[in-house]
């Protein structure tokens, strides 16, 4: 019994002195949303989706123009299912690329975070909408690293 007594109070003990409190100069908090609409690569990738976008829009305004000058309606089905066909092809591929570019910037923007972080001493970096008070925002910080480092731009 006083051996079981005795390795509850050296767990405690170990508990105790593992026990660090967390003081407010080491939590820092960023607005994600802000840093991702003033990171210069970002706002350079979404235009260059958006062109891809309207490319593919324009690429239907196309094909219905050669649809209505088809006159047999075999021939027009074979066109409607040949440029659906390429049409989910085009969409798929682009989708694929969007996905791809914002798994990218979510990284860069992960990574500059770290640095940060690390060089203003901070251990944890939350979105500030889960930070009521306190806490060091980072925010600015985060973007003038990313938009100044070309390695941040892969």
């Amino acid at each position: 019994m006083k051996k079981i007594y005795l390795l509850i109070i050296g767990l405690a003990a170990i508990c105790l002195s593992l026990y660090r409190p967390v003081s407010a100069e080491t939590i820092g908090c960023a607005d994600f949303k802000k840093i991702e609409s003033e990171y210069v690569y970002a706002q350079k990738v979404y235009k260059d989706l958006d062109d891809k976008v309207l490319g593919l829009q324009q690429y239907l305004i196309n094909k219905d123009k050669e649809y209505k000058s088809i006159d047999s309606p075999l021939s027009r089905k074979n066109f409607e299912q040949k440029v659906e066909k390429e049409y989910k092809a085009k969409e798929e591929a682009l989708m694929k690329l969007k996905t791809q570019k914002q798994e990218e910037i979510f990284n860069n923007i992960q990574s500059a975070s770290k640095i940060v972080s690390a060089q203003k001493k901070i251990d944890v970096v939350f979105d500030y909408r889960v930070i009521l008070s306190g806490g060091v925002d980072i925010t600015q910080d985060i973007i003038n690293y990313l938009n100044a480092n070309k390695s941040a731009k892969k």
